[in-house]
């Protein structure tokens, strides 16, 4: 039976491990630093997205402070961040779940930057949109 978005949005643990995180920004040669930097931090939960325009990092504040002091051309977010967890395996034919979930945070003015991995959906908001995130969140799998 293939998952729906409703049933896995109920059954999904929402998951913050608590930290602040900021989002670093390099030029689009420095992919292969930004790999190392991700490897060298060895962090249970980061981002490296690259595109033809910049790579991005998405590391706790205090990692990505320290690894600032190092890279010349680095730019940090000044917006402090944190991340939601959908702890559960999403079916990769899955329609809709990120619809459901940025409607909501939508409807109640709370952006956000996705992300996926693998099997798993996370979402980056501003550190002060966090509470109210997770009580929009708890409400939605609620109603789902």
């Amino acid at each position: 039976m293939t998952q729906t978005a409703e049933v896995a949005l109920r059954q999904a643990t929402l998951y913050s491990d608590g930290r602040i995180y900021r989002l670093l920004q390099l030029p689009p040669n420095a992919i292969t630093l930004a790999a190392a930097l991700v490897a060298e931090a060895a962090l249970p939960f980061s981002a490296l997205l690259a595109d033809k325009d910049e790579v991005t990092l998405l590391l706790p504040d205090d990692v990505c402070q320290e690894f600032a002091r190092r890279l010349r051309y680095a730019t940090i977010s000044d917006e402090a961040y944190r991340q939601i967890t959908f702890d559960i395996e999403l079916d990769s034919a899955l329609v809709g779940f990120m619809a459901l979930v940025s409607r909501a945070l939508a409807d109640n003015g709370i952006p956000i930057l996705t992300y996926a991995a693998f099997s798993r959906d996370h979402v980056v908001l501003r550190d002060h949109d966090f509470d109210k995130a997770m009580h929009t969140l708890n409400q939605l799998q609620k109603t789902a």
